[in-house]
């Protein structure tokens, strides 16, 4: 790795044997880093050294999320199943399906573990409580791959321009740097900022998918043009349960924001999925505090809608 030495500084003997005792271990950590990527058999993106912007950083997963990330470059992309280098540095971004997330976790070396990155949709406060991963860096991605390949669509709307995608944690900033290297937006905010932020995202993903489904709908673009009137219902259902069961308070416009999203990623197709990282959350708040929205679960299981039972 480059060694930065500020501009107009004149090394003396001590500083000159100082640098280069620097450039000596980078250059001898770098060829360790090569090595331990050659033995597995993984990708290498473009490092640092190349002028890519982007801070280094791992990424698990290569499928529409992880490549997107990689085409920034200064990466190294691993399978789920790979070793994480026990001697890396920066952060580790987990672009993989949440039901993986138990399987890396597990296998990564202890001290990695701080700089694991978490990109899933829903509600993950359960499995990170369970591995005293509170305070690792999470990020919402507020933008839509419809294929392997194909350019992202950024989550920036008529009501926010500066773009919805967030992101809190020690590797926030690296990761909104990563972002911008691919002109995408990520905003850096603090865990209170971030919390009224995820139950949105989670709201935004558990009302329209299943909505979509309950009306066999195309798309959440149709869930939401169609039906805004059950949409927004169970949208202020869910905003007022959370409210009392977190304490958060929500900034105004919930509704007006999310249905903008939904115009920028008009085409997305609907379905209940992972109802135990997404639906679940808010099914078990109760009837009385989320009528609508169980109601509802309960009419696509009682068709056939549904890939799971409800508890």
């Amino acid at each position: 790795w480059p060694v930065r030495v500020q501009a107009g500084f004149v090394p003396n003997a001590g500083s000159r044997s100082l640098i280069l005792g620097m450039a000596s271990r980078a250059a001898s950590k770098w060829q360790k880093k090569q090595e331990w990527l050659g033995s597995r058999d993984v990708s290498i993106g473009d490092t640092a050294e190349s002028g890519s912007s982007a801070p280094f950083a791992a990424i698990v997963g290569n499928g529409r999320i992880g490549g997107a990330l990689a085409e920034a470059g200064a990466c190294v992309v691993l399978g789920r199943n790979d070793a994480i280098d026990p001697d890396g540095e920066g952060p580790i971004l987990l672009a993989t399906r949440n039901d993986a997330l138990e399987g890396i976790v597990e296998k990564c070396p202890e001290n990695r573990r701080k700089d694991l990155v978490f990109l899933q949709n829903g509600y993950l406060d359960n499995f990170l409580k369970s591995k005293n991963l509170m305070d690792n860096t999470q990020v919402l991605l507020y933008l839509s791959v419809t294929a392997k390949g194909v350019p992202p669509v950024d989550g920036v709307t008529s009501m926010n321009p500066e773009g919805l995608t967030a992101a809190t944690g020690i590797h926030a900033q690296a990761f909104a740097d990563r972002l911008s290297t691919l002109n995408l937006k990520c905003n850096v905010v603090t865990p209170e900022e971030y919390r009224p932020a995820m139950f949105e995202k989670l709201m935004w993903i558990s009302t329209y998918m299943l909505v979509g489904a309950a009306k066999d709908c195309k798309s959440v673009g149709e869930a939401g043009s169609e039906h805004a009137e059950l949409v927004e219902k169970i949208v202020n259902e869910l905003v007022a349960a959370v409210s009392v069961k977190e304490g958060i308070t929500f900034p105004d416009g919930t509704m007006a924001r999310l249905a903008a999203y939904t115009d920028v990623v008009a085409d997305f197709p609907c379905g209940v999925k992972e109802f135990e990282w997404r639906n679940k959350y808010f099914y078990d708040l109760g009837d009385d505090a989320v009528p609508t929205h169980n109601e509802l679960l309960r009419e696509c299981a009682a068709a056939g809608k549904l890939s799971f039972e409800l508890p």
